[in-house]
Parts: structure tokens; sequence; C-alpha cells
């Protein structure tokens, strides 16, 4: 008896305690963790009607020294909005508060409405509450509140901040308001709420939504309403655990080489211009730049949405010349050819009553596979090609992940194109051999041109490399394991021949390519655009591209770059040469790379 009236004393006790561990702990939570949140809700409860607290989580960059930049947080800020019905002079309090916001450097991303709706908001005598700008910066704000006008009021408020403006936009991406539909509960019945939220809608901040966003709904319920009619999710809330996100890329290799894009476009007038950054033996990305890109704390002068995409990612497109490494490292790896197998090349070759030809059409007689890649010779890929023969090219193709999607923690991947390798036709082929005819994204390029830098291994691309949790904890990503698709021979000999096309080609063309005792790999590419109107291809406009990686005896990184139609110049070696090899010498300066000769 004595023995049972222990056991249920410690079990009320061992209640009470639990209930007392969740309570102060809630209460923790509401004047410690959540202070700032609650603070700001009392703030303007009186003032803005169904107003809903904004949090979210801090998106870092990282330095070659593992120090974080926060590229998009939460700024602390004010809103105004007038009271219609105590409002004196409208007329005048729009000229006193414009002269003020409109005359002030810091508004960039202030929105403030014009006169004439100022006007019709303050004849409005229905309302109490009319809102007339948000994201109005500290100071401004105020300023505002320390002239004390009647009818007019200042609230704390808090948005998305992008502190780089325009660095890595279509990387990190932007937010955007959606509707939510939540279910109120009561003893009687259940109503749908409509709940206008914030959520990512490009980039990363779309990509990790569910860790990136906050339940700031939760201040709005009742603590001990919540805890007895629902203590599971109370104590157990299997809700994604909330964090901050830190990706791969470096802002100071992103600043880099978002210069160099903007330099090249503005000598070259090109309708696109794009780079990637990547350590091929990882698949961590340190840069992804792209012209046109956005400012995401100012989305006003967008006029068309497209610019929030990313094409990098989201686009594919005929790759020209650069595909040749990726064909003569499977022709090697296949046994069809070796880096001694000599070809006759006459310039010109029909393939299924369709000529294909060298870009001058000139032939050079019989040569070794070197000058394949180094005089970017069309009819000898075809050789390579034909010498696998179609079943053995398309498993390489395939391998090399060009039809499929790289799985980057990006949203929106386009699949590659290469449809025209499922034919029994031997031109498709070989002109898929130097890259016409297939289309495949930049990412999914860089993705397989990888696999020459690091022996042999298919890598997954990724942006992210770690999630802070707010309970303390940090969780590394780690993409998949990387898998073998060409044996580390071949790779070496790939690489020794893409070394040779600098030293022997680029260094005599272009003195800018020459880096003193280091060994680089390098190709260019020009592809011609297909006409969508007509069919066919444009006869005056080109994709160029260029990839290198270096130092070429144990890669560190490969840089890709590629722009559309850039005018005035036909081959992307004039055109792309410097801003590629500049990048290189600032990647070997910038990471103290040492020499390999």
């Amino acid at each position: 008896m004595k023995s049972n009236y222990v056991t249920r004393i410690r079990l009320i006790l061992g209640l009470l305690a639990l209930f007392a561990l969740i309570l102060v702990g809630k209460l923790y939570a509401i004047q410690i963790s959540q202070n700032k949140t609650y603070s700001s809700l009392a703030d303007r409860q009186y003032v803005r009607p169904n107003s809903v607290i904004f949090d979210r989580g801090t998106i870092f960059f990282q330095s070659k020294d593992g120090n974080k930049l926060a590229v998009a947080s939460v700024k602390n800020g004010f809103s105004i909005s007038i009271n219609p019905k105590l409002l004196v002079d409208p007329s005048g309090t729009y000229d006193t508060l414009a002269k003020i916001i409109n005359s002030a450097t810091t508004s960039i991303g202030t929105t403030f409405v014009s006169k004439n709706s100022f006007i019709a908001k303050a004849n409005n005598k229905n309302t109490a509450f009319q809102e007339i700008a948000t994201k109005v910066d500290s100071s401004l704000g105020a300023a505002i509140a320390a002239l004390s006008i009647r009818g007019v009021s200042v609230y704390e408020d808090d948005w998305r901040y992008y502190p780089g403006d325009s660095l890595a936009s279509q990387v990190i991406g932007l937010t955007g308001e959606v509707n939510t539909i939540s279910i109120s509960t009561t003893t009687t019945n259940s109503t749908a709420v409509s709940t206008p939220t914030v959520a990512g809608r490009y980039g990363i901040e779309r990509s990790y939504q569910d860790v990136l966003a906050r339940n700031t709904n939760a201040v709005y319920v009742n603590f001990f309403a919540q805890l007895f009619a629902d203590i599971k999710n109370t104590v157990f809330n299997d809700r994604p655990l909330e964090g901050d996100i830190v990706s791969t890329i470096d802002p100071t290799v992103q600043n880099y080489v978002e210069q160099e894009i903007a330099k090249t476009e503005g000598i070259w007038k090109s309708d696109e211009v794009g780079a990637i950054v990547i350590d091929p033996n990882t698949g961590a990305i340190y840069s992804m730049g792209h012209w046109p890109n956005f400012n995401p704390n100012d989305t006003s002068s967008v006029t068309n949405p497209a610019v929030f995409s990313n094409p990098m990612v989201e686009h594919v497109y005929e790759m020209g010349s650069i595909v040749k490494p990726l064909t003569m490292a499977a022709g090697i790896d296949s046994g069809a050819v070796t880096p001694t197998t000599t070809y006759d090349d006459t310039g010109c070759i029909t393939v299924d009553t369709a000529h294909i030809c060298n870009f001058d059409g000139k032939a050079r007689h019989v040569i070794p596979m070197q000058q394949i890649l180094s005089q970017s010779l069309n009819v000898g890929a075809s050789f390579v090609a034909t010498s696998m023969g179609i079943p053995t090219m398309n498993k390489y193709f395939l391998n090399y992940g060009l039809g499929s999607t790289t799985g980057i923690d990006l949203p929106n991947e386009a699949h590659g194109y290469i449809g025209n390798l499922f034919t029994s036709r031997q031109l498709e082929h070989d002109e898929a051999s130097f890259g016409q005819g297939i289309a495949m994204s930049p990412l999914a390029t860089v993705r397989a041109l990888s696999s020459l830098a690091n022996g042999g291994l298919l890598v997954t691309p990724h942006v992210v490399s770690e999630i802070d949790y707010t309970l303390g904890t940090t969780k590394a990503v780690v993409p998949p394991a990387p898998v073998r698709i060409l044996k580390k021979s071949s790779t070496d000999a790939v690489t020794n021949m893409l070394v040779n096309v600098v030293d022997q080609v680029m260094a005599k063309a272009h003195a800018t390519t020459v880096v003193p005792h280091y060994s680089i790999a390098s190709k260019t590419g020009t592809a011609q655009i297909a006409n969508p109107a007509g069919g066919g291809y444009y006869t005056d406009r080109y994709l160029h591209s260029f990839f290198t990686y270096f130092p070429a005896s144990k890669p560190k990184f490969l840089v890709f770059m590629y722009q559309i139609y850039p005018k005035g110049a036909e081959y992307a070696s004039a055109t792309l040469t410097d801003p590629v090899f500049e990048i290189t010498k600032f990647l070997i300066n910038y990471y103290t790379i040492p020499p390999d000769r």
C-alpha cells in the first residue's frame, strides 16, 4: 500500500516537473529568444491590422579563411502609414515626407507611393490605416517620427536584405510573398485561413526554403491552449529544423569573376555572359556569375522576370568545340584511338550525304590526334566518333551526364538534350563529337569537363557546404560519392594534350596565357547558334566558350566561361582568352597555389 502511494507521488511530481520544464522553456523563448519578435508585434499592434512578423534564416558566403559573410539577412527598419481620419493636410504632409525620403541616398529599395496615390489613400475616411512607405531605413524612419505629424505613424518593420546587391543574385535568388492555407480548428468547426507569407522563389532561397523559413505564426498561438489541445506538436515538433545556410561561394572570387564578366560584356556587347569556378575534385562551386543579373533589394526596374532565373543551371546550349576533349577521352578510354594514332585530314568529308568541314575547310593531311585539339578540327573529331562506333560513343556521352541533370542544390535544373544520339545515322554522332546538334547546360558541361581534371570521376556540383541549425548544431552538406566514368590513364593523356594546346598554340597567339611555372590545360569552343525562326543556324551569330583547369598535374580549380552572340569577333579565342586567364592568375595568387613546373 505504502509502495503504491510513493509511486503515485513520484509520478505526480514527475509530471509537475515536466510541466514546469516546458513552461520555463516557453517563457525563455518568449522573453529571450523571441524578445525582438514580440516587441515588434507590441509596437505595431495598434497601428497595422493583421500584421505578420517577418523572420528568416541567413545565407552566408565563406572566404578561403573560413570567415562568413552574410549575403541574405533580415534588416530592421520602419514602415510608414497614415490614418486618414486624423490627417489634416494631405498634400503638405506628402511633400514633407517626400522631401526626406526622396533626398536620401540610403533609401534604395524603399517603396513610397506617388502623390496621387497618397491623396487617394488620405481621402479614404472609412479606414484608420493606409500604408504609404515600406523598407524605410532606420535613420529616415527616426527623422520622420521626430516630426510628430498628426495622422502619420512610424513603426518598426523587418524585411529581406541583400548586402551585396546584385552579387551572385541568380545563385542566392530572392523571396516573394505567397498565400498559404492553414486550418483553424475550434471545438465546433474548422476554418481555412489564407495568410500571406514570404517564401523563397529562386536560387538558394527556394531550394533551402524549409531551412530558412521561420514559424512566425507561433507568436499568435495561446501557449496553454496549444499545450493542452495539441501537446504532441508542442513537445515533439516534427517541423523541418530551422537554420542558416553556408554556401561554397567565396565572396572575393565571386566579386572578381563578376568584374571580368562585366568587362567582357562591355567589350563585346554580348547578349549573355556567364562563368563558373569549380573544384573539379569535390564539385564545390566557388563562383557562379552571369550577366544580365538583378538587384534583389530593388526589382522595380526589372522588365523581364526571366532575369531572375539562372541560365547556367536552367538553360541549355550547343557548346561547340569544348566537347572535343570529351570525345577524345572517350576514344582513348574505349581503345578506339591512342594519343599517337594518325588520320588523313582532308578538310571536308561527306557523312550521310551531308558535308562536315574544318572551320576553314582546309586539309591537314596525315596528322596525329594532338592536332585535333590544337587546331580544333571537326573532321578529326568525326574520325574519333566513327572509330568508336555509335553504341560506344553513346555510352560515354550518357556517362558524362550530358542528357541528365547534375543534381545541384539549385532549383529548376534543365535536362540536357542529346536526342540526336538515339539514331542509327553517323551524321548526328559526328556533329555531336564537336558539340553541335546536342545541347546541355553550362553546369552540366562543367561537370563533364571536371572528369578530365579529376582523373575520370563524375562529381555532383553544389553551392551549399553546411547548415547551421538554430538549435546550435551544424550539419555538413555532403554530396553523393563520385562515380568513375573514365580510366585515369585516359584523362592523363587528354590533360597532356590540353596542356600542349596552351604551350604550343595559345601562348604563341596570346602572351596573356603565359603563367610561368604552371601547367595549364585549356580548350576553346565556337558554336553556331540555332535559328528558331527559320531553322538551321545563323551565319553570323556564335556561342563562345572556354575552359581551363590548373595546375594540370593536380588541378585545384576549373574555370569555365561562355558568352552568346559577341559582336565583332567570330572565334572564342579572340574574346575569352584574356578574361579566363585573368581569372586563372587571380585564383593562383589568391589561394597561393604552388607551381608544378
